[in-house]
């Protein structure tokens, strides 16, 4: 067992698996999952865990080089605007019909149990060198 990072074996997993330019959704309880990628699942119940945890988790694991959430997020959910600002100054806004569209080409899926509208963000994979 890992002494630290993320413990969940389906999640560590499918990070290692990933590479440059691959997508990773980071959805809430509310977005709707698309056939294709890999899907892991953490929710337990609504909040929990709440979108920023899981963010910040995955975030201490991956390198990223671009970030994609929902316009709508920005009068929908003032809190989850301001935390995906500051944590990507360059994040690209697109309509949420778009983002849904984007998300069937990622290649993981997380979601988490954020039962607040627009807690999406879909991630682009960096390199570490």
């Amino acid at each position: 067992m890992r002494k630290a990072g993320i413990l969940n074996r389906h999640l560590a997993g499918a990070l290692a698996e990933l590479g440059h330019g691959d997508g990773v959704l980071v959805c809430d309880a509310g977005m709707p999952i698309p056939d294709g990628p890999r899907v892991v699942d953490l929710a337990f119940r609504a909040g929990v865990p709440a979108f920023a945890e899981v963010l910040d988790g995955l975030l201490a694991e991956l390198v990223v080089e671009g970030a994609t959430a929902a316009e709508e997020v920005r009068e929908a959910n003032a809190e989850c605007a301001a935390l995906l600002d500051g944590l990507f100054p360059a994040l690209e806004l697109v309509p949420h019909e778009r983002l849904k569209e984007l998300s069937a080409r990622a290649r993981l899926v997380v979601r988490t149990g954020e039962a607040r509208p627009y807690a999406n963000v879909l991630l682009r994979c960096g390199v570490f060198f």
